[in-house]
C-alpha cells in the first residue's frame, strides 16, 4: 500500500506541478504579446487572479510604452519637456480608457453581450498594448527627424500621423476580438460590432479633446517651456495652421533660389529703384 501511495504521489507531482508552474507563467509581461498571435487567446478559461494579473501588466505596458513615447517626442525641445511629455502622453491613454469603457461595457450588456467585465478589459486593453507599442517603433524615425533639423509644424504633423496609423491598428484587433466572439463562441451580439465601430468614433473624440486640453507635448525650440498652453482655438484648425506653415516655408525656400540681386546688372554700384523694389513686393 505504502507503494502504491507513494507511486500515486510521484505521478500527482510529475503531472499537477508542472501545469500549476505553467499557469503561472502565462500571466507574465509575455502573455501580453503572445495575445495577438492567436484571437480566441482572448477567451481562456482564467480564474480572477490571472486576469487581474493579465489586466495589471497590460497598464504597466501602455504607461511604460507611452511614456517613452512621450519622452521622445518632447526631446526636441529640453529634458523638462521630454519628462513632461512623457507623463502626458502616459495620462491621456489612461484617461481615454477610463473615460470611454463604462460606457462601453454598458451599451454591450443592453445589446445583450455575455461576455464578463474581464474579458471586455483584456480586449479593450489590448488595443491600447497594440497601439502603444506600434507608436513608440516609429522612435526611431521621430529621433532622425530631430537630429537632421526636422521643422517643428512637420514634426506635429508626424505624430498626428503615427498615432492615427497605429490606432487603426489597434481598433483593428478589438473589432476581429469581438467578430470572433460572436461568430465562434456565440457570446457577443452581431449588432454590438456595428456599435462598437461608433464608439471607435467617440472616443476619437474624447482623445483629441483630452490632448488639446493637455498641450503642449512638443514645443518650438524658440518657445520658453510651458506646462499648458492658454491660447484658443481647436485641435483641427491647428492642423490647418501647421500644413499652411510648413508649404508657406517650402514655397519660401523656393523663392529664396530664385531671388533677384540687390544691384543692377547694369550698374553694380546703383541701387535698385524704389518702383523696381514695388515690383518684387508685388511677385
Amino acid at each position: 500500500m505504502k507503494k502504491q501511495y507513494y507511486a500515486i504521489d510521484f505521478l500527482h507531482n510529475f503531472t499537477v506541478q508542472p501545469k500549476f508552474v505553467a499557469m503561472k507563467k502565462k500571466t507574465g509581461l509575455s502573455e501580453v504579446f503572445k495575445i495577438f498571435q492567436n484571437t480566441e487567446s482572448f477567451f481562456e478559461d482564467r480564474n480572477r487572479k490571472q486576469s487581474g494579473q493579465l489586466i495589471l501588466n497590460q497598464v504597466i505596458v501602455i504607461c511604460t510604452f507611452t511614456f517613452l513615447y512621450g519622452v521622445v517626442m518632447g526631446s526636441y525641445h529640453s529634458i523638462l519637456q521630454s519628462m513632461v511629455a512623457g507623463l502626458k502622453v502616459t495620462f491621456l491613454f489612461i484617461s481615454v480608457i477610463l473615460i470611454c469603457f463604462p460606457s462601453f461595457f454598458v451599451i454591450q450588456q443592453v445589446l445583450g453581450s455575455r461576455m464578463a467585465l474581464r474579458q471586455m478589459g483584456i480586449i479593450v486593453l489590448s488595443g491600447f498594448v497594440l497601439a502603444s507599442a506600434i507608436a513608440l517603433s516609429f522612435s526611431p524615425i521621430i529621433i532622425l527627424f530631430q537630429v537632421t533639423g526636422g521643422n517643428y509644424h512637420f514634426l506635429q504633423l508626424l505624430h498626428v500621423g503615427i498615432f492615427i496609423f497605429s490606432g487603426i491598428f489597434g481598433m483593428r484587433i478589438m473589432v476581429e476580438a469581438l467578430k470572433f466572439a460572436c461568430e465562434k463562441k456565440a457570446v457577443y451580439p452581431h449588432i454590438g460590432v456595428s456599435v462598437f465601430r461608433i464608439w471607435i468614433i467617440i472616443l476619437a473624440f474624447v482623445g483629441i479633446q483630452l490632448a488639446w486640453n493637455l498641450r503642449p507635448f512638443l514645443c518650438n525650440k524658440d518657445e520658453e517651456f510651458k506646462l499648458f498652453r492658454k491660447y484658443e482655438g481647436n485641435f483641427y484648425t491647428a492642423i490647418v495652421y501647421s500644413v499652411q506653415q510648413l508649404a508657406s516655408k517650402s514655397r519660401g525656400e523656393e523663392t529664396e533660389e530664385t531671388e533677384v540681386p540687390s544691384r543692377t546688372q547694369d550698374d553694380p554700384g546703383k541701387e535698385l529703384s524704389d518702383s523696381s523694389i514695388i515690383n518684387l513686393l508685388k511677385k
